[in-house]
């Protein structure tokens, strides 16, 4: 039940056009760094470029993950998360 005395404003809809944008800019932005960085380090050695990928993407899942919650940070967590599957699916049709 609200509170007509809360200082807190009701709750609202969902901004589905705003966070779908957002979302599309954070996926955008990390599937580039991922196709930048994997192709870069695939160059020097593939093996060395597959570890690093995922031992950057396992460093910061978790504290990304935790974000997921947020009415904000929700949109920029799901992005990225296509992002980084993007990028690595990007990498891997680049490479065969």
């Amino acid at each position: 039940m609200l509170d007509p005395h809360s200082p807190y404003p009701p709750p609202t809809e969902t901004p589905w056009f705003t966070g779908l944008l957002v979302a599309a800019f954070a996926a955008a932005v990390v599937a580039v760094a991922i196709m930048a960085f994997g192709s870069q380090l695939a160059r020097i050695n593939p093996a060395l470029a597959v570890f690093l990928e995922l031992v950057v993407v396992a460093g910061v899942a978790p504290s990304v993950w935790r974000l997921r919650r947020t009415p904000v940070w929700r949109w920029l967590v799901y992005g990225a998360a296509a992002g980084v599957l993007v990028g690595w699916s990007a990498l891997l049709v680049g490479a065969a």
